[in-house]
């Protein structure tokens, strides 16, 4: 296990150098008085001229088309709550770098000092001509849900809370895969969650969307199980919900329960509740950065059990740095105006096949390990596996132009073999 000390952070990986993770270059020459001419006065006049007539020229003449605005109030930052919009930026500075590493796509990172819906959704969708597409990120339940929502209906570029979509996109692909290892079936499975918040709700929904049904999903939160009649910590997306019309702990609902989801906190589920479960259970504890239960614990206590973390020092990481890159590349690719339920399927199903496909070498290399195959201990993609963009990206690209949401048509097979020389992926 690699042991990072708070030292390690500040000392290298923050103040080595020059201070924080991203930069801005320049991608054309300023050397000469022509090079001047040509980037600002009096030639930028012309491109100038060209938007105007035509909107769709940023596209070709400005970086709209590869900018991302990755855009936070600060109010629940990782496990570590509302810290304010200051306190976000180094966490909106990591996600910078992840688009740029993953997916060759430039970030400006933006905190907002606004903490009602409506002002942030004012100062976001005024925002809108600067990017070609959102990705909110550490905005608290339930604000996000209508911050969200509401900027989608307002703005024509795709704008995706990663908190809600992206571990709900990740999730599905792992869950797929479980249950073609332990032949169940998605319309007859239990599944628990603990932790109704964004993501514990996007990650329902992106089930159901799958085909889950409702009856079968049951939520359990900080209050216990979310009942017809209950009155705290509510809110209307965990009302669909709702099961029964008294109160219930997590260990009473997890009984029988074939698949839990922990969203929550460390800790929370006792050996002796993770016997109860079915037979083959899966066992998704992703509280970060300690467990519902401890990765060892689990595959100690059920043998049978499928186990995953949101950690990358155990096997089955699920984690959203697998979606958030290449589902905006696709976007972006295509210039879609939103990113719509079908792009988030196509996401999950892409990762779900790419798992069952032979690992390169230089993975298990990178991972420290001699061989990686599809079973229990391997049900998504690593995040360094390069392939990850040439398999997922081009699926939402295909999603999106199927369900009439881009503004270009591509040629999906010459778009791939693109993707694959510009990353240098080999299949």
């Amino acid at each position: 296990m690699i042991k990072i000390t708070p030292e390690d952070v500040l000392n290298y990986h923050h103040l080595d150098g020059r201070p924080g993770k991203t930069a801005v270059i320049a991608t054309k020459p300023l050397e000469t008085q022509r090079d001047l001419s040509l980037a600002y006065t009096p030639g930028v006049a012309v491109p100038v001229l060209e938007i105007e007539k035509d909107p769709n020229c940023a596209y070709e003449y400005t970086n709209k088309g590869n900018l991302v605005g990755v855009i936070s109030n600060g109010t629940a930052i990782l496990g570590l709550g509302n810290r304010g919009p200051l306190a976000s930026k180094p966490v909106m500075e990591g996600k910078a770098v992840l688009f740029k590493k993953f997916a060759d796509i430039d970030v400006f990172d933006i905190e907002i000092d606004a903490h009602s819906c409506e002002d942030l959704i004012k100062v976001v969708a005024a925002l809108g001509p600067t990017f070609g597409g959102i990705n909110l990120e550490d905005i608290r339940s339930p604000e996000c849900f209508e911050v969200e929502q509401t900027l989608q209906e307002m703005m024509d570029i795709p704008v995706f809370h990663d908190d809600q979509h992206g571990t709900a996109i990740i999730l599905a692909a792992a869950l797929l895969n479980c249950l073609e290892i332990n032949g169940k079936k998605l319309d007859q499975i239990k599944v628990v969650f603990s932790g109704a918040g964004a993501a514990g709700i996007a990650c329902a929904n992106q089930m159901r969307s799958l085909g889950v049904p409702c009856s079968n999903i049951w939520l359990t939160d900080i209050a216990g199980l979310v009942y017809e009649g209950r009155c705290e910590e509510m809110f209307p997306e965990k009302l669909v919900y709702a099961k029964g019309n008294h109160p219930a702990k997590l260990a009473e609902v997890l009984k029988d329960a074939d698949v839990f989801i922990g969203v929550s906190a460390a800790n929370l589920v006792s050996p002796e509740m993770l016997m109860t479960m079915a037979p083959d259970p899966v066992v998704f504890a992703m509280a970060n950065p300690y467990p519902e239960i401890e990765f060892e614990l689990a595959k100690a206590t059920r043998p049978d059990a499928i186990v995953a973390t949101g950690r990358s020092d155990f096997p089955n990481q699920i984690n959203n740095v697998l979606g958030f890159p290449f589902i905006f590349r696709g976007a972006l690719d295509v210039r879609a105006r939103k990113i719509n339920e079908e792009m988030k399927r196509a996401a999950s199903h892409a990762l779900a096949a790419l798992a069952k496909e032979p690992v390169p070498a230089e993975v298990c290399q990178a991972y420290g390990v001699d061989h990686l195959e599809f079973g229990r201990d391997y049900i998504v993609p690593k995040p360094l596996d390069k392939r990850v963009v040439v398999w997922e990206a081009p699926a939402v690209a295909q999603a999106a132009m199927e369900t009439g949401v881009s503004r270009l048509r591509l040629d999906v097979v010459e778009y791939r073999r693109k993707l694959s020389e510009k990353f240098g992926v080999v299949e």
